[in-house]
């Protein structure tokens, strides 16, 4: 899909979900406009990263536009759809607001090989609106929230026994429970 500019206005639905068990989870973004489906690879922490900034620019939309701030919660179906045919992975992530439709847009960049230029990028932009926004980062976080449980000293992933994955240095090679006095 090499430099391909898609857009989808408006998005019937917009998602972002994960296939697999925690810590062997892959994350897909996943829109569609009519016929047209897009998914797109995406890392957990650029899942997590987009469902925090949206949550921020929604606010400030309500401040700024306070209009269209008046939106009923949506309740959807926040599944992946068949067939799950990743376009490319995403390198950035950028956000707008496009004032006159009073849609939030999201902007996906194709991640690149060092050697190839900006310019052979695929970008694919999903206009919502901001009751699908604010449902996409509702989704996220706790589809996010559903990975492996963290180590509360280091923040490191522990696997399903309770078990650090690595050293936690603060634990000193210890898989006991700590106790402070």
């Amino acid at each position: 899909m090499s430099g391909q500019q898609i857009d989808l206005n408006p998005v019937s639905r917009i998602t972002i979900n994960a296939i697999g068990q925690p810590g062997q989870r892959t994350f897909y973004m996943q829109g569609r406009s009519g016929a047209q489906l897009i998914s797109l690879i995406c890392e957990k922490e650029t899942a997590r990263a987009l469902a925090d900034a949206l949550q921020q620019m929604l606010e400030e939309l309500k401040t700024r536009f306070p209009q269209g701030a008046r939106y009923m919660k949506q309740l959807a179906n926040m599944d992946l759809e068949e067939p799950i045919a990743p376009e490319f992975r995403i390198g950035q992530v950028s956000l707008g607001y496009d004032e006159d439709h009073d849609q939030v847009v999201v902007v996906c960049h194709e991640m690149l090989a060092a050697d190839i230029d900006e310019s052979e990028s695929s970008v694919v932009r999903f206009h919502c609106t901001r009751a699908q926004a604010d449902a996409l980062t509702v989704h996220t976080l706790e589809v996010v929230s559903k990975g492996r449980p963290v180590c509360q000293l280091c923040g490191k992933p522990m696997d399903a026994d309770g078990n650090v994955l690595g050293f936690c240095p603060r634990r000193n090679g210890h898989a006991d429970e700590l106790v402070f006095a």
